[in-house]
């Protein structure tokens, strides 16, 4: 008779019983083990240091934006490591200041780094960690301020609502009122200082903002016009 192929299981009553106990003993006591495990930790720490500029440029092989968009999901990824969700406080932020100014080096066009720095990484509930962010909005949003400019007006409201720095909000509103190229803001982006000086108890100032945007120019719109007029009303002061 020909040959038969070797059966490829043993039967049951072949396989010694201490193994059969054995077996499901060690699949338990490792199971028991991977449960009482430390969670793996996310060390946000490890984000090294920016390579200097040149390097970068020089890593690019002439695709400086491509590498700026694989720079930002390698920041990124230090914000989730081993599946977790690390709290922002932990961050090292003069790191993720230096390596979000060097994305924009590399792509001057990218809007990603200064919304993460203003909307995501500003939230953080230490106001020193805050305040370089907001510090990198600025300095940045006077480079492209046409481009830039809703990430300084954010930043203006996170110092106003959330650092409780009436002033420093109004340095913001300031320069978005002031900067070249302010005609092209909407109206609230426009008005953010006078709010913020009638915020800060300056009614006379905040007048004066509106005295001054409307003999600017700026203003065409009759709806607005009659708002501002509006408000000028309001911040009249009472008569005696």
């Amino acid at each position: 008779m020909p040959a038969t192929a070797a059966t490829t299981h043993l039967p049951h009553h072949v396989v010694p019983r201490w193994l059969r106990l054995a077996l499901p003993a060690a699949l338990a006591l490792h199971m028991l083990w991977q449960t009482l495990q430390p969670a793996p930790q996310a060390r946000a720490a490890d984000l090294p240091a920016v390579p200097a500029l040149a390097l970068l440029r020089l890593a690019s092989l002439g695709e400086p934006q491509a590498l700026a968009k694989v720079s930002m999901l390698y920041v990124q990824s230090h914000d989730e490591q081993a599946g977790l969700s690390l709290a922002f406080r932990t961050l090292d932020y003069t790191r993720l200041r230096d390596w979000l100014d060097s994305i924009l080096a590399l792509d001057p066009q990218a809007q990603y780094p200064l919304l993460a720095a203003s909307e995501v990484y500003a939230a953080v509930s230490d106001p020193q960690r805050a305040r370089l962010m907001l510090d990198l909005v600025y300095r940045r949003y006077r480079e492209d301020p046409a481009r830039r400019w809703p990430w300084l007006a954010h930043a203006a409201l996170v110092a106003r609502h959330q650092l409780n720095d009436m002033a420093l909000a109004r340095q913001y509103a300031q320069a978005l009122r002031t900067q070249s190229g302010a005609s092209a803001l909407p109206l609230w982006a426009r008005e953010l200082e006078i709010f913020i000086a009638a915020d800060m108890g300056e009614a006379e100032s905040a007048r004066t903002l509106i005295g001054a945007l409307l003999a600017s120019g700026q203003i065409s719109d009759p709806h607005e016009l009659a708002f501002l007029a509006h408000r000028l009303e309001q911040l009249a002061p009472a008569q005696q």
